[in-house]
């Protein structure tokens, strides 16, 4: 496996004279989000080219405007990895501008604080097509290829298509979707030409520590029906086959000691964790993944520790077409975790609010200490521990 150094390095070695200045190069298999200019570099892990995880080639991109956010991530060292995650993202209804939004970026201010995270990562509600026939379901949702590009300029860096909106427009659309991860700008997991790919981590370096992330759809709906991956079937991965999902995080783990799940999963509008959500955490952590996350429910969802394992079951909307018929459901934000030597140490919250744009708007004062202390009232219904902070 080829390991590509960090960004960190690079502009190390650049000041050694070894390298070529950053500015202005490309950077093989990067994402560079903007923020704070540490990101990773990824890895593709082994497997047929052209897999989700494939490595690309990422410009760099300006940091979006706004405050810094009380989670930034610190300065990194040997051994500390910082991850940010955030909820459900498309381009649809009053969101579609946003592949346009010039230098605010799509996701707009919030975008600092996605930048300044080692990695940073959403759930993409959406197949990616512009062709195709609407599937046999209410809601439906896609976008062109150009809208990986548009969040990797938000400080995205890999993103997740294990969801039930992955496969809105059928065959035709799936077919598209997959030509489109197939060398994206930033990596692409949970779907694939078949069930290897579609469960496979995408894998990448950050200052000596491996960091692994894979990705499933808990939902059981038409796309988990029609289109879970299989030996000779493309599709997104499916945590219905925990099995199957317990061994892609035992393999990854004996890649990478850090292994983040990031899954579609959670009854709609429902603040509290289902048992089928709290049974697969609990799966996953015995199987090593270091944080266990996900979205689904259009609201917020608690988060704690689950013996060493860090768990957020819900981070809600986050780039959202609507408003959801759920209380509180444009409450939303930024959660990152330090981690070092492989444990989770730290988690900070960044509350944000979504706005008549469908866009998450960092909040202060009054309006961001109700959002998260709303969101800490979550945690006793999930029975996980506070978290380190």
């Amino acid at each position: 496996m080829h390991i590509a150094p960090t960004r960190r390095s690079r502009v190390l070695a650049a000041a050694a004279g070894l390298v070529l200045a950053l500015s202005g190069c490309s950077l093989v298999g990067g994402s560079d989000g903007g923020g704070s200019g540490d990101k990773a570099d990824p890895v593709a892990s082994a497997g047929a080219p052209g897999a989700p995880g494939a490595p690309g080639t990422a410009p760099g991109s300006p940091s979006a405007p706004g405050d810094p956010s009380e989670a930034a991530a610190p300065a990194g060292k040997p051994g500390m990895v910082t991850l940010a995650f955030a909820g459900d993202v498309h381009f649809n209804e009053r969101t579609v501008p946003r592949l346009n939004a010039g230098a605010e970026t799509a996701l707009g201010p919030i975008s600092k604080t996605l930048g300044q995270a080692d990695i940073a990562m959403v759930n993409f509600e959406s197949a990616i097509t512009e062709r195709g026939t609407p599937e046999d379901k209410t809601y439906h949702f896609r976008a062109p290829a150009t809208a990986l590009k548009e969040l990797q300029k938000s400080g995205i860096d890999v993103v997740t298509m294990a969801n039930n909106h992955a496969v809105d427009y059928g065959p035709v659309g799936l077919q598209d979707s997959l030509a489109a991860v197939k060398n994206p700008p930033i990596p692409v997991v949970g779907i694939g030409p078949d069930a290897t790919s579609a469960y496979r981590p995408w894998i990448t370096d950050v200052r000596g520590t491996k960091v692994a992330v894979l990705a499933a759809s808990q939902v059981q709906d038409i796309t988990n029906q029609r289109y879970a991956a299989g030996p000779a079937k493309p599709g997104i991965a499916s945590a219905l086959q925990a099995d199957r999902l317990v061994k892609a995080v035992k393999d990854a783990k004996a890649q990478a000691p850090v292994v983040v799940v990031y899954l579609h999963w959670g009854i709609e509008g429902d603040k509290c964790p289902s048992a089928d959500q709290k049974g697969l955490a609990k799966k996953l952590a015995d199987a090593g993944a270091t944080a266990v996350v996900g979205t689904h429910a259009h609201v917020m969802q608690g988060a704690g520790m689950l013996g060493g394992t860090y768990v957020g079951y819900g981070f809600g909307n986050f780039l959202w077409y609507g408003t959801s018929p759920y209380p509180d459901s444009n409450d939303t934000g930024v959660t990152t975790l330090t981690i070092t030597d492989g444990k989770v140490v730290k988690e900070a919250f960044a509350p944000a609010s979504v706005d008549s744009r469908g866009v998450p708007v960092p909040q202060t004062g009054a309006e961001a200490k109700r959002i998260a202390d709303r969101r800490d009232s979550l945690r006793p219904c999930t029975g996980l521990a506070a978290p380190p902070r």
